[in-house]
């Protein structure tokens, strides 16, 4: 049987270093002694507030269809959260209510961008933006942030990948993998270059909440015309598996996500939309308890490793994951998963999943319980010191 060419777009890349991640899920699930640190999965419980309201709003069965594009109160909620954040007057209008900002960055993709078409990228960039930006039939082409450069955007590279295909730029900040935050004068390049070429400039600040102050400086304010923001409360609520995300944008932007939005999902759980409405009306509360958690890891994993031979740590600016650079030892990314999965039974993932640069590290969630975090780098030292003792590289699968 023939296929579209749409598997072929979203087939994916970087699948292996996943693949780690589920058998050490897997292995967890067994009642075996793994510690997972391959995914951003916070080790928080969800607000109380939204927590119970969400419960409260189940147990009186609010389970009927809601709006394609979000109950107008949980759009408005969005609206004043981003308005707060960002100094962007915006109304309901302006927002939709998606299934976490991964649905979000899928439907911008598709309502700005098509075959013909070039969408520009920064790299690292999270695994699934390839699939995502040429599932609407476009090109992806990447903008590198290299690691000599500590993993900040070149401006010059950004110029010179547009031509009169290019469409849009994607990027995130605060970064994952990196956890850099684009500043005032590379924003101010990127936007003097948005408006001479015409292009979209799609926002992914999913982490702001968990930058200093809990935001990030943006273009959303100077160039509402070409900006759409998108976001969640999975990291900075600590509220993954509810699946509530958004995107904020010019409202006829909202208008052809919300008919998007009527083909792929007819809407969303009315629950969940008001414990949406919730955790953001506790926003400044929930973000600091978040943010606070992954400064107090961040700074205990950084000096942990410490001392290590043949690793060092960048550290991030915010977010919940660090870069370890792991070219000392000899390993490659990949094997240095792998290696310290099958010995000491700790999953991280392979930085080549995020790009080419990243080849050479591997990406750690330090989000996680302490007594679980320092167990983990007792476990990497020990790992390190067998490779060094015994020259024991473990080869890929």
């Amino acid at each position: 049987m023939k296929y579209s060419p749409l598997v072929d777009r979203i087939a994916g890349e970087g699948a292996d270093a996943w693949l780690i991640h589920y058998a050490a899920r897997a292995a967890q699930e067994r009642g075996e002694d793994v510690i997972v640190l391959s995914i951003g999965d916070p080790d928080l419980d969800t607000p109380a507030l939204a927590l119970e309201r969400g419960i409260e709003r189940l147990r009186a069965r609010d389970v009927r269809y809601t709006p394609a594009a979000g109950r107008q109160a949980a759009r408005a909620a969005i609206a004043e959260a981003h308005a707060q954040r960002t100094g962007q007057a915006v109304t309901a209008a302006n927002a939709i209510f998606l299934s976490g900002a991964q649905n979000a960055l899928f439907t911008a993709s598709l309502c700005i961008a098509g075959p013909g078409d070039e969408v520009l990228a920064l790299e690292p960039l999270y695994p699934s933006y390839p699939a995502t930006i040429r599932a609407s039939g476009a090109d992806l082409k990447r903008v590198p942030a290299p690691a000599e450069r500590g993993f900040r955007i070149d401006l010059e590279a950004l110029q010179a990948a547009i031509t009169p295909q290019t469409r849009a730029f994607f990027f995130a900040t605060p970064n994952n993998p990196s956890g850099v935050i684009l500043n005032e004068a590379e924003l101010a390049r990127i936007g003097e270059l948005a408006r001479r070429h015409d292009l979209w400039l799609v926002a992914d600040e999913v982490y702001a909440g968990l930058a200093p102050g809990g935001r990030v400086p943006g273009l959303a304010a100077r160039l509402p015309e070409r900006v759409i923001t998108v976001s969640s409360l999975s990291k900075s609520h600590s509220m993954p598996g509810w699946r509530a995300g958004w995107l904020v944008g010019p409202e006829q932007m909202v208008k052809h996500a919300e008919s998007l939005a009527m083909c792929m999902l007819f809407g969303l759980p009315g629950f969940i939309q008001e414990a949406a409405v919730a955790a953001l009306a506790s926003r400044d509360t929930a973000e600091a308890r978040v943010r606070e958690l992954c400064n107090a890891r961040r700074d205990f994993l950084i000096e942990g490793l410490r001392g290590i031979p043949g690793i060092r740590c960048s550290r991030p600016e915010a977010g919940m994951f660090a870069l370890i650079d792991v070219r000392g030892t000899g390993l490659t990314g990949n094997e240095f998963m792998h290696g310290l999965f099958q010995a000491e039974r700790v999953s991280v993932i392979d930085g080549g999943a995020f790009g080419q640069g990243t080849r050479g590290f591997v990406r750690l969630c330090f989000a996680t319980d302490e007594a679980e975090l320092g167990a983990a780098v007792a476990r990497i030292r020990r790992y390190l010191e067998g490779v060094r003792t015994h020259g024991a590289t473990v080869p890929k699968p």
